[in-house]
Parts: structure tokens; C-alpha cells; sequence
């Protein structure tokens, strides 16, 4: 009852009139920030910070969470409608995105989104609400050989992603993973794979400059060549019978990937260092994998719009509970919002929740209005999104084009990026054009600068010995889940090729 108590007056405490207006703002800002690639969450909260110090740091963080949950709404859009992930947490998005707008069913794909995020901010709002003191618990129980472990599950549940043509698959993962370690060792500081002595190579391979020349760039050669330009994206009819039509369709062949999602993403989001890139990116694969019509996710499959969504939105509250009751934030974004807690003199940590009690409770009463008031601002807008691809494709075609090269010059202002991009979309085409899955390859350029480090450290701390993965209590059940999932494809088609042997 204490719970219920606290949580009515940070409820109350979040609808006083300065805190709702400021989240009815965030929120909408941090749609269109969502939307807009090569800016995200990340950049908005950290460019609008400063802003927050004209008001008292309830209010202040209140509305820097409303922006990062309007973001993580807002990446689906682009993703949709442009093919362009709006930030990496809505790359998973896209797999089934795009194709169902491509199909002129661009309003589905954005009210199953809105939809599932809806479900997964709130699973995710009441499990923080129930049970933060304890996933706190949980995740400092998480080391190196236990997030190395999920990494490896993420992989397992991806194989599948390629189709039949495991070896390809295997590439893609590959090719992703050298991609992953250009740039220093972040163990050892030696520089690694720097073509030619290019000094940009140092920085790495930004993941905004890969999704956007693979989304961007890429998906547009594709669209082009596959169709000689002619090409209509949506039906430009859109009327509020169409919207409940799609709001029905949207539940009724997306509830499964919503649950998978939000429960898996708001795990996913808790854990130190993993963030709602990761959650969405597992949430889709495992919503595949239990799937009765596989085949289905890549073309089009509303399921598959709903669990990366549900996900992101999950894994984004998820990843507040570490940053608050333990001062390790789960996510960049966290990183900035811990920061700036500290500027407004505040602690984060155990004593938190009780020595500033109105605080917490405010920031977690503003996640159920945020939540409510980001789905009906983002249904609102779903008729202006879909009126944009009313555009002929000549017309739209060059707009992603300088969308492209806008956004990845903003995420860094280098042009040694641009050159990467355009570079990355040409690789895309040629991979699709030779049937090689371009998702693996995304998931571990994502995960590879996550495992890497997590595999050589828990290989220090075993000096070498990788039964460390397989004795531990939490490793060692999810490694072994992990490596049935890597092979259960090669048995399955080993199982195929006997009985065509046999007939």
C-alpha cells in the first residue's frame, strides 16, 4: 500500500501544470527528434539540457524523460516511411516496417508501433513501479561472462535471420563483426584494421553511419533498381474508419511480439551497459523464432513491427532503474540524465528512493503520463506521416537521399562518415543483390562492441579457462540455451537433406 501511496503522489506530482506541460512538449520534441535520422535520443536530450535549468530538477528530469520516451516512439517513423531507422534502437523496425509501407499499409506498420510502445512503456513503468529494489539486485549479479552470455544468446536467436543459407548468415555475422572492431582495442589502446592509415578509421564505425547507408542509401538503390523508379509507397486515402481498422489488425496480429518484446526489452534495458539497442534487436529475433509463420517477418509482418517497439520502449524505462537506484546508467542516453542529476545536487543510489522520496516518485508518476500522452500525440500525427508518402518516388528518393547525408554529418560533422555511408549503401545493394541477410550483419556491428570486450574480459578473470561461461548459475544456463539455438538450424537442415536423400 506504501507503493500504491508514493506512486499516487508522483502521479499527481507529474499532472501539476508546469510538469505536464513540459511533457506534452517533450514528448512531441522528442517525437520529431526520433523521427529525424542521425539524432535520436541521445543528441536531443543532451542538447536540450541546458534548458532544464531554468526549472526544479523534478520538473527538469521529468521533461528530459518525456523527450527520451517521445524518441524512442518517434524512431519507428522514419523507419517506416523513409526506410531509415530514426536512431539504431528502431533498426529492427525496418525488417517489417518499410515492406508494409512499400505495400501501401504504411498506417498498420505506424499504429502497431504506437501501440506496442504503448504496451511496452507501461509493462515496463509496472514492473519498475513493483520491483526495482530487486532487479537492482539482479543486475549487479550480471558480470562480464553473464552479459557476454545474452550477447551470445542475441547471435543464437539471429541465425535464423538469414533463411535456409546458414553460411551466408554466418558471413553476414562475420562481416559484422570485423566491421565492430575497426578502430582501438578498448582493452589494450592499439589501433586495429585502420585502412591505409585513414585517421577517421580511429574513431571506429559509428552505427548511425552503417544504418543509415545500409537503410538509407542501400534500401534506396534497391527500391530504384528493382523497380526503374516507378514506384507508389502507400495508399493515400486515410480516414479514422482506416485508422480503427488498423488499430484492430494491429492487436489482433501483433500481441504476441508486443509481450515478447516488452518483458524481454525492459530485462534487456535493466542490465548495465546493454541498453534498448540490444532489447529490440533480441525481442525481434525470438519473436521470429516463436513464430508460426516465420517467413512471414522481413515481409511485412505486423509481429514484426510490434516486438522491436514494444522493446525499445521497455528497455528505455528499463534502463532508468540502474541510473536511479544504483547510479550506473543502462543506456547513453541515462548517461546524460545522470549527469545532469548530479548538476541539480541530486545522488542517485540506494539512498535515493528515500532521501529524495517526491523526486523519484514524480519521475515515475511522469512515465505513465509520457507513456499516454506520447501514443495519442503519435496516433494524432499518424495521418500527417502517411500524407508524406503521397509523394511521387522521384521526388522522394532524393529527399532520403539528403536525409541521409544531413543526418550522418550531424551525428559527427565528418565527411571521412559521409564517405562511409555512401560506401555502406553501395555494400548493402550488392548483398542483397547476392541474397546475403543484411540483419545479422547489423546486430553485430551492435553487439560486437558489447561481446568483445565481455568475452576477453571473462577470459582474464578465468585466466583463459572458458568453462567460466558454463559454471556459473545465471552464464551458464543462457550459454548453453544460446549454443542449441546456433545449431538447431544445421540439425534442421541436416534432418531435411536425409529425408530428400530418403524419397
Amino acid at each position: 500500500m506504501e507503493v500504491f501511496s508514493s506512486l499516487t503522489d508522483g502521479i499527481l506530482l507529474a499532472l501539476m501544470p508546469i510538469n505536464l506541460m513540459l511533457i506534452l512538449i517533450g514528448v512531441t520534441v522528442g517525437l520529431f527528434i526520433g523521427a529525424m535520422p542521425g539524432l535520436g535520443s541521445v543528441n536531443g536530450v543532451a542538447i536540450l539540457l541546458p534548458i532544464t535549468f531554468l526549472v526544479p530538477p523534478s520538473s527538469a528530469i521529468i521533461f528530459l524523460a518525456a523527450i527520451y520516451y517521445g524518441a524512442m516512439y518517434g524512431g519507428a517513423i522514419s523507419s517506416v516511411t523513409l526506410g531509415i531507422p530514426g536512431a539504431s534502437t528502431a533498426v529492427a523496425t525496418t525488417f517489417d516496417g518499410r515492406p508494409l509501407a512499400l505495400q501501401g499499409r504504411a498506417s498498420l506498420a505506424l499504429v502497431t508501433a504506437a501501440l506496442a510502445s504503448f504496451v511496452g512503456g507501461t509493462v515496463a513503468t509496472v514492473l519498475f513501479t513493483l520491483f526495482a529494489p530487486l532487479l537492482a539486485t539482479l543486475a549487479l549479479s550480471f558480470g562480464p561472462p553473464e552479459i557476454f552470455a545474452l550477447m551470445l544468446l542475441a547471435f543464437a536467436t539471429f541465425v535464423g535471420l538469414g533463411g535456409d543459407d546458414i553460411p551466408k548468415t554466418i558471413f553476414s555475422i562475420c562481416f559484422g563483426l570485423v566491421l565492430a572492431t575497426v578502430g582501438f582495442d578498448t582493452i589494450s589502446g592499439e589501433p586495429r584494421l585502420v585502412l591505409f592509415d585513414i585517421q577517421g578509421f580511429l574513431r571506429g564505425i559509428g552505427f548511425i553511419v552503417l544504418a543509415i547507408g545500409v537503410y538509407g542509401i542501400g534500401e534506396m538503390i534497391w527500391t530504384i533498381e528493382q523497380t526503374r523508379g516507378e514506384v507508389t509507397t502507400t495508399n493515400p486515402k486515410m480516414t479514422a474508419k482506416g485508422l480503427v481498422a488498423d488499430t484492430k489488425e494491429a492487436t489482433r496480429k501483433g500481441w504476441k511480439g508486443t509481450l515478447i518484446g516488452s518483458f524481454l526489452g525492459f530485462f534487456v534495458g535493466v542490465l548495465p551497459a546493454a541498453g534498448a539497442t540490444p532489447g529490440s534487436l533480441m525481442s525481434y529475433g525470438v519473436a521470429k523464432m516463436l513464430s508460426r509463420t516465420p517467413h512471414e517477418y522481413g515481409n511485412g509482418s505486423p509481429d514484426g513491427v510490434a516486438a522491436p517497439e514494444a522493446a525499445n520502449n521497455s528497455a528505455s524505462t528499463g534502463s532508468m532503474l540502474p541510473m536511479l537506484t544504483l547510479g550506473i546508467p543502462g543506456s547513453p542516453t541515462t548517461a546524460i540524465l545522470l549527469g545532469g542529476m548530479v548538476i541539480w545536487g541530486l545522488t542517485p543510489g540506494p539512498r535515493l528512493f528515500i532521501d529524495q522520496s517526491e523526486f523519484v516518485w514524480g519521475l515515475i508518476g511522469s512515465f505513465y503520463i509520457s507513456n499516454l500522452a506520447a501514443v495519442l500525440i503519435n496516433l494524432a500525427f499518424i495521418p500527417l506521416f502517411v500524407w508524406m508518402l503521397r509523394m511521387p518516388f522521384t521526388i522522394l528518393a532524393p529527399l532520403i537521399f539528403v536525409l541521409s547525408i544531413v543526418g550522418g554529418f550531424a551525428a559527427s560533422r565528418s565527411m571521412h562518415d559521409l564517405w562511409l555511408i555512401v560506401i555502406f549503401g553501395l555494400g548493402a545493394f550488392f548483398m542483397r543483390k547476392f541474397d546475403y541477410p543484411l540483419a545479422p550483419a547489423v546486430l553485430a556491428i551492435v553487439l560486437g562492441p558489447i561481446a568483445e570486450p565481455t568475452l576477453r574480459q571473462s577470459l582474464l578473470l578465468s585466466s583463459g579457462d572458458p568453462m567460466i561461461f558454463f559454471n556459473r548459475p545465471i552464464a551458464g544456463p543462457i550459454t548453453v540455451i544460446a549454443i542449441f539455438l546456433i545449431l538447431l538450424p544445421a540439425f534442421k537442415l541436416l534432418r531435411r537433406t536425409r529425408r530428400v536423400a530418403a524419397d
